[in-house]
């Protein structure tokens, strides 16, 4: 897939006149039968018709195609899923918070219905006492208010991480990449031991989720040295920007 294209299709061509630099104006514009036409900066394609921006050569977006491209579309994939656990997370928290100020009329919904369902789970060969699910809820019940404040905060916390993480991806910064490495590096000894009580396809699905983007993060942008580092990370950059390029054949 050529994945400037792609970003273009959906934006429209990155098209821009240098006003105050002759030789890279020159490189970027020509005149064709159907009018004036103008170097897309993100697929390279001249576009007919007007610039969609105009002004200094050094004010001129700096757009990189390509891998960068297709690495735009990762990254805000990765973002969607981080702020869609955070959203999860903080509907936790109030659950959590809620359950506090009505402990007590949810103790009393949970003593008038469970005996309801015995029926229809002796049906179904499901038995309620030894349901992991029935012991947490009742062992709730036995937290004190201050405990519960503290998983509370403790989950915001978490939800916070997982919003900034979001963020940094979705705006493409530098220092989103590192968080978000770090961050999910943090969380992963937890998700490996939690397999060690139990194995579940959603535990999986997470933690696979979760190594692969610390992986394909670290090496892909290059964070902490690795595959060349930070020098390597901009010379790819600069490669990549059809701006970077014209404006030093110009």
């Amino acid at each position: 897939m050529d994945w400037s294209l792609r970003a273009c299709s959906r934006r429209g061509h990155a098209t821009y006149d240098p006003t105050d630099h002759p030789g890279l104006r020159d490189r970027l514009h020509v005149t064709t039968a159907a009018g004036e036409a103008w170097r897309c900066l993100r697929c390279g394609v001249f576009a007919v018709g007007e610039p969609r921006g105009r002004g200094p050569a050094d004010e001129a977006p700096d757009i990189a195609g390509g891998n960068a491209a297709r690495d735009r579309v990762v990254l805000r994939l990765l973002a969607v899923e981080r702020g869609l656990r955070g959203v999860v997370l903080l509907l936790a928290a109030f659950a959590v918070i809620q359950f506090r100020n009505k402990r007590e009329s949810a103790r009393h919904v949970v003593d008038k219905e469970l005996p309801l369902l015995r029926p229809l789970a002796d049906q179904l060969g499901w038995n309620i006492d030894d349901s992991k699910i029935v012991r947490l809820i009742e062992s709730s019940f036995t937290l004190s208010s201050t405990t519960l404040v503290w998983i509370g905060v403790g989950i915001i916390v978490y939800a916070a991480l997982q919003l900034i993480e979001a963020t940094g991806l979705w705006l493409m910064k530098r220092w989103g990449e590192y968080f978000a490495v770090v961050a999910t590096s943090i969380f992963l000894p937890l998700e490996i031991y939690e397999l060690t009580e139990k194995v579940t396809v959603l535990r999986i699905l997470l933690l696979a989720v979760n190594i692969a983007a610390v992986a394909w993060l670290v090496w892909s942008k290059r964070l902490f040295g690795a595959n060349g580092g930070s020098k390597a990370y901009q010379g790819e950059h600069h490669a990549n920007s059809l701006l970077t390029v014209e404006r030093a054949a110009a």
